[in-house]
């Protein structure tokens, strides 16, 4: 099951109360105050972990607490601190603070690490409280409490290419054919329910990250069908592949609709690099593929993309080609690695 959206409630350790002791040793008189610190509470950490593909463990554990703090000891002695609390995250899991919803990080890189809770600090004993006009004072304050709230967590797949198109236009197929990846395939819309992986093999020792997400249908940003639930995963890509169904009989119309509904998702999805894909090819009589690759060509050109490409992946047609155009368009991300 795939799960990217969770809500959690952390608590930090709270720090362990001062002592109270008086020096009680044979000639030693007078010994005075020497009860120690309190030690600090545990804090709570999220960590990044590439290990981790979903956020399904959060539903069945919703709530974590790190370790309070020890109680200071007499001859001085700090209360041993709690242990933090480290929870393993998804690489590329946003962290949001409720209720007012702000965002606090985005950990993208593996082993990146934030501290969403701080455990409270240890209670001074009295040692801390003597002076000469108090010189057996018999005073201590408690721990503190350690910070305590509730966060969201949004994953959002981290891929060079993001793959989008309406329900049935091949998105599936394309990602079982040109990676190890084995998406849901099927002859029915919305075959796709959750937001797949695959690396492809671009030769020359690269390689480049696909993600494949529910069709889009229209009114996809205004939460019709899955496309609104899974957009968020290609706001992370550096560039998009458009697909349309060769057997589209208007390929223009349908990557309208494709590029209307990124525009009012917004999130800078329309400024991305893309190429556009017409797919199916082996459907097609010679004369019709070249009709739709011609009319998908020039939507292409109007709009700003980078080529348009004719493919079956059931025959393997224009792969070879789509290769070389995911290299060129994962050369083109913000950070300029090819």
């Amino acid at each position: 099951m795939f799960l990217d959206v969770a809500t959690i409630r952390v608590r930090a350790g709270r720090g362990g109360d001062g002592c109270v002791s008086l020096r009680r040793e044979s000639h030693v008189p007078r010994g005075g105050p020497d009860g120690g610190n309190g030690g600090r509470g545990g804090s709570v950490w999220l960590v990044a972990d590439p290990e981790m593909g979903t956020l399904l463990d959060f539903r069945y554990r919703p709530e974590y607490a790190a370790a309070d703090g020890a109680r200071g000891g007499g001859n001085r002695r700090t209360g041993a601190s709690g242990d933090d609390l480290a929870i393993p995250v998804p690489c590329g899991t946003s962290v949001y603070r409720l209720p007012d919803e702000i965002l606090v990080a985005d950990l993208v890189e593996p082993g990146q690490r934030l501290e969403v809770a701080r455990g409270g600090a240890g209670g001074r004993g009295n040692w801390e409280f003597r002076s000469a006009r108090n010189q057996t004072p018999r005073k201590a304050t408690p721990g503190k409490p350690g910070e305590a709230l509730e966060i969201r967590l949004e994953l959002r797949l981290i891929a060079d290419v993001g793959l989008v198109g309406a329900p049935n236009a091949g998105k599936s197929t394309l990602l079982s054919v040109m990676t190890a990846a084995r998406p849901k395939v099927g002859d029915y819309p919305f075959t796709t329910l959750t937001p797949n992986l695959g690396i492809v093999d671009l030769g020359d020792y690269a390689s480049c990250t696909l993600a494949d997400i529910p069709g889009l249908i229209e009114g996809a940003s205004d939460g019709r069908g899955l496309g609104h639930e899974f957009l968020r995963h290609v706001e992370r890509t550096a560039a998009l592949l458009l697909l349309t169904d060769g057997g589209e009989p208007d390929p223009a119309a349908a990557l309208d609709m494709l590029h209307g509904e990124l525009a009012r998702y917004g999130r800078r999805l329309t400024s991305l690099p893309f190429a556009v894909v017409v797919t199916k090819a082996d459907l097609l009589d010679p004369a019709g593929g070249a009709a739709r690759l011609a009319a998908a060509d020039r939507w292409c050109r109007d709009h700003g993309g980078r080529r348009t490409l004719l493919v079956s992946a059931v025959r393997g047609d224009g792969l070879p080609e789509l290769r070389r155009l995911l290299r060129e368009l994962r050369a083109a991300r913000p950070d300029g690695a090819a």
